[in-house]
């Protein structure tokens, strides 16, 4: 397949975070002229079933997938996983075992929100929760913004959610090496999503691709809603450099609240290897 593909590999549905059923986002994938598409909530697939008959029935192409999160040189990091076997029991062992912190980190978030006067979060947050297994910053922003407490779900991390706010609280996920073995393992191809968000330095970086590549990853998202034109070309470079493919994808969640829409971002480079050109077998 060309690079000159409108693929798009990065979304959560209400399934993690999203507000948008996994038939919703298909249609409006769909509108926005989508030929190939993934839904990626967050260390959870359970909404994959529902997301390729969709993808189906608005004549799309479909990838299996995933977001996993990662703690590496103490960051969050997020390894995009696309065309594994979605009923291979190890993928939905291992995604048990990282959500499984994710509850009681909800109730020290909540601790510490009643400390500085706002009250009633955690019960606030999971009005908002498709999946309460998946409880997260994302659902508590939700509710601040409901609430009043902030005018929208930006001001809401800056102030109270980020590291060193009163509402943080670190949650120690799966490691690099666990999250890319398990995609591996099940067939499919690890990514490195967005990695133009993270906070490291250039030698963390580099050790983070490193390993990435060391433990069998395959791919970096290049073309991403979060990155900026400027971090398209760093990463192609990048790609380029470690001899990944490329994946493009929105990170859409909501229409509300994403900077970018489904299938609306620029095309791949077209000297990189797309992603998808590893997984022509596992396109559905």
């Amino acid at each position: 397949m060309s690079s000159i593909l409108n693929a798009d590999l990065h979304c959560h549905s209400v399934v993690s975070d999203g507000t948008l059923t996994p038939e919703q986002l298909a249609a409006r994938a769909s509108a926005n002229g989508v030929e190939l598409w993934a839904l990626t909530d967050h260390d959870e697939i359970g909404g994959q079933q529902r997301a390729f008959a969709a993808a189906r029935a608005n004549g799309m192409k479909y990838l299996t997938g995933t977001e996993i999160s990662v703690t590496f040189a103490g960051e969050t990091v997020h390894i995009v996983g696309l065309g594994f076997d979605a009923s291979d029991p190890r993928m939905a062992q291992g995604l048990q075992r990282t959500r499984g912190g994710r509850g009681q980190r909800a109730l020290e978030m909540a601790d510490g929100l009643a400390r500085v006067g706002i009250t009633g979060a955690y019960e606030g947050a999971l009005k908002f929760v498709g999946n309460p297994e998946l409880i997260s910053r994302t659902h508590f922003a939700r509710f601040l913004v409901e609430s009043g407490a902030c005018h929208d779900t930006h001001e809401v991390f800056r102030k109270y959610l980020t590291e060193g706010k009163p509402g943080f609280v670190p949650h120690r996920w799966a490691s690099l090496a666990d999250a890319v073995g398990w995609i591996t393992q099940c067939g499919g191809v690890a990514v490195i999503a967005h990695p133009g968000r993270y906070n490291f330095t250039a030698n963390e970086e580099y050790a983070l691709f490193t390993e990435f590549k060391a433990h069998g990853g395959r791919a970096v998202e290049v073309v991403t809603g979060s990155h900026t034109a400027a971090e398209y070309v760093e990463y192609a470079g990048v790609a380029r450099e470690f001899g990944l493919a490329a994946s493009r994808g929105s990170d859409f969640h909501s229409p509300d609240e994403s900077r970018i829409d489904l299938g609306t971002l620029p095309y791949l480079p077209g000297e990189l290897t797309p992603v998808w050109d590893l997984l022509t077998d596992r396109i559905r």
